[in-house]
């Protein structure tokens, strides 16, 4: 497929008001944002309206959320529609792992492909420096004098590093004698998973970043009392390694549509949303933005709204649900080799899982759209299946073909989107009141978004509940933490499961964040590497990267 050669990234900013000197350049293709954008008046008539974009649950035959966003975007832009794009940024991990590059595929891509899904402009770099200089000046002061009386055995902050790498997840560092600092078990997350990465997605602008460091909790004195990062005096030092990294990144489409690509965070392991100061710019300068939250909507989505609008104040006009006939089949017991077999029956038996997902949307007063994401293999028959369920459902529907066409296979979806879209503003319902206990706030996004029966807290998870009961931190939302493949925590049920029980293992306090990570089943925050990993097809050939994609 030849490529377009892309817009210089100035002319692309002129399309959203931007001057020169609101720019900070990285070549010709790439440029930070000054925030201070925000502070001007809106040059549009029009009241900006936020469109997220989700799936269903994800499974190895894909559904193209990332995908899916831009070629709505680029089709929003053939109607000659003000749009603008706010997504994650890709993380080294699976990039090199089992998925691949974060910049969607086909004619619906993100440019420069290989730079934002490599270095990009150094963000992931930055958070990583930042969180583990707060490691080295944790383990620091316990190794002169220990004055905050730090105990060795109820350190809550790990390393991260953005690479899977299994081998990492439990590790004992100060070996090698007195020299070498104090010995004791730690570990790492990969940096999607750290909570410098959430408050920088979270935060308003410097000082809430700033606020939000001061208050991280990272262990606990041999007393039981809190020890933060402001306790340490690392504050400032980690504000000013994320000083460039809280600017958004300006990139576009390859047809040239605007697109803010910043943040990185996890939807299995964290909350799954680009930053806030994006999503606010994007809204700012654009008539449609359009976000996606990581996963299927249980996951990303959920915490879309009851972390990411209720914490920023924002609110959705409207949700686009992403479906593939593959996926369905799926979840109605196809297995993935079989996918290119026509099987309406299987698509059909799968549709409970497609259900599930359109009633968690209604969940929060909002209105969904279903968006088919259509494969060469996909028969007519198929996609009538998903027709008429959605029919029966009084759901909206759209066949997309943006992969093959770009922005034309996306005018049906996009049409679809500007019709059904809220006209004034209705505001969500989240899942819980702040004031619930911490209890009720996981069973209320067990029970009603994954469709679990109880919860079941383990001896581990007691005890954290009395830490953050006695600490004062009850008055967070959660930030579950469960596998991705699965509307349960155990990742071998598809479809839509019934009768089952969700297992909380240990909750984390993201005092920093604002959040309480609620770990569930195996989950694990440091992801390994496959068998055969995405990094052995990469190479670096006449000054071309490939195998990226």
């Amino acid at each position: 497929m030849s490529k377009t050669p892309p817009h210089p990234i100035s002319d692309v900013a002129t399309k959203l008001g931007l001057a020169a000197a609101d720019l900070y350049l990285y070549g010709d293709e790439m440029a930070k944002v000054d925030p201070a954008v925000l502070s001007r008046a809106r040059t549009s008539g029009s009241p900006p309206r936020l469109i997220l974009v989700s799936a269903i649950t994800p499974t190895p035959a894909g559904e193209g959320k990332t995908t899916t966003s831009i070629g709505l975007a680029q089709g929003f832009a053939r109607l000659g529609e003000s749009t603008c794009l706010a997504l994650r940024e890709p993380s080294l991990g699976p990039c090199f792992g089992v998925k691949g590059g974060g910049t969607g595929g086909g004619r619906s891509t993100l440019t420069p492909e290989e730079k934002i899904n490599l270095h990009f402009t150094g963000d992931l770099h930055a958070i990583t420096a930042a969180h583990n200089l707060l490691s080295a000046m944790l383990d620091n002061s316990i190794y002169f004098e220990n004055r905050h009386s730090i105990d060795p055995r109820r350190i809550l902050w790990r390393r991260v590093l953005d690479m899977n790498d299994r081998a990492l997840r439990h590790s004992v560092v100060g070996l090698g004698g007195r020299r070498q600092g104090v010995p004791r078990e730690g570990g790492f997350d990969i940096t999607a998973a750290s909570e410098v990465m959430a408050m920088l997605c979270l935060a308003e602008n410097a000082e809430d970043l700033r606020e939000r460091l001061e208050r991280t909790l990272v262990a606990y004195t041999y007393q039981g009392e809190p020890v933060t990062a402001g306790c340490l005096g690392a504050t400032g030092a980690m504000l000013a390694l994320l000083a460039d990294a809280l600017k958004p990144n300006l990139v576009q489409t390859m047809e040239g549509v605007p697109a803010f690509v910043h943040g990185g965070p996890f939807a299995n392991i964290a909350h799954g949303c680009n930053s806030v100061i994006a999503t606010r710019m994007a809204m700012h300068l654009s008539d449609w933005a359009i976000t996606e939250a990581g996963f299927g909507f249980d996951l990303g989505a959920e915490k879309f709204f009851d972390i990411k609008l209720r914490g920023a104040g924002l609110d959705t006009a409207l949700v686009v649900l992403v479906a593939t006939c593959r996926a369905l089949k799926m979840h109605g017991g196809a297995k993935k080799k079989q996918l290119t077999v026509p099987n309406a029956d299987a698509v059909a038996a799968g549709l409970p899982n497609l259900e599930k997902h359109i009633e968690n949307i209604r969940t929060f007063c909002e209105v969904p759209v279903v968006a088919l994401n259509r494969f060469d293999a996909d028969t007519d028959e198929e996609i009538e299946v998903v027709r008429r369920h959605c029919e029966e459902q009084g759901v909206p529907f759209a066949v997309t073909d943006h992969f093959a066409k770009g922005g034309d296979g996306a005018l049906d979806l996009a049409e679809a989107v500007m019709a059904h879209a809220e006209k004034v503003d209705r505001p969500f319902c989240p899942l819980y009141p702040l004031d619930a206990t911490v209890p009720e706030k996981i069973l209320a996004v067990a029970q009603k978004m994954y469709g679990a029966r109880d919860v079941y807290f383990t001896k581990s998870a007691e005890r954290n509940l009395k830490d953050i009961r006695r600490l004062g931190y009850e008055g967070l939302p959660v930030c579950m933490a469960k596998t991705p493949s699965s509307l349960s925590d155990d990742p071998r049920l598809r479809g839509r499961p019934k009768d089952f029980e969700i297992t909380v293992e240990e909750i984390q306090i993201n005092a920093g964040a604002g959040f309480l990570v609620v770990l569930t089943g195996e989950i694990i925050r440091m992801p390994g590497l496959p068998r055969h990993p995405l990094a052995e097809e990469i190479d670096l050939i006449d000054g071309e990267i490939r195998g990226m994609s």
